[in-house]
């Protein structure tokens, strides 16, 4: 994931305590990264009691609240997660479905109507990075991210030239302080280990920087492929 196309906040905002958020939307709640991997999590998270707001879940599939918590069930089922139903009754209970497209103005207006009155919400962008820029256009447009905060799934961009602009581009609508980019695979166990052997070792700590590394590319084998996922690539 390409973070260079960020200016550095100023200290004081990077170290302000967030609010806590009151409303968690996810944009592509239908697609294959809540599928194998975010509803397992929220699973998690209600399951040690560290869920506390509500979860609307956005996507262009004509589906029913109803229809969300089945396919739910199923996503977290597949992930071999044995299901405790008084825990996805609790999970389920907070999630709720807004269904359009991502470039109606209507679609904002019927998340708006989802969330309600709130201080904090989160916009989890599970989506193709083309689409960053309209939702966000969209969310802004109807009022909801003045006091929000936006993540944005990998990639960003496919170069430093790329990232930049597409960083423009949603620029125009939130301030960099209020957006997150996220790559899920830098939390893997074995990328973690890479920052572990660097600061254990001084001999690598003083040549593993910006000065003396280019880039780093980090191959992972997966038992599945692109399937229906090209437009991300």
């Amino acid at each position: 994931m390409t973070t260079a196309a960020a200016q550095p906040r100023p200290a004081a905002e990077v170290d302000a305590p967030q609010q806590v958020a009151d409303v968690f939307v996810i944009f592509g709640i239908t697609g294959d990264l809540a599928k194998v991997m975010t509803f397992n999590s929220l699973y998690r998270l209600e399951q040690r009691g560290l869920l506390t707001c509500p979860i609307v879940g956005v996507a262009v599939s004509d589906w029913s609240d109803d229809d969300l918590h089945g396919h739910a069930r199923e996503a977290i089922a597949s992930c071999g997660t044995t299901i405790e139903e008084p825990v996805f009754d609790r999970l389920a209970a907070r999630m709720s479905y807004a269904s359009g497209d991502f470039g109606d103005h209507e679609t904002y207006e019927r998340v708006a109507h989802a969330i309600g009155e709130v201080n904090c919400p989160v916009f989890y962008l599970e989506i193709p990075p083309f689409l960053f820029g309209r939702v966000i256009k969209g969310l802004t447009e109807a009022g909801l991210t003045k006091t929000g905060r936006v993540v944005v799934e990998k990639p960003f961009g496919h170069d430093l030239e790329s990232a930049r602009e597409l960083a423009a581009e949603i620029h125009q609508y939130i301030r960099e302080d209020q957006l997150y980019r996220i790559d899920h695979f830098l939390g893997k166990m074995g990328l973690g280990e890479i920052l572990y052997l660097r600061l254990a070792n001084p001999i690598f700590e003083q040549i593993w920087n910006r000065l003396h590394v280019g880039s780093v590319q980090i191959t992972m084998a997966e038992s599945f492929g692109v399937e229906d996922r090209g437009h991300f690539y």
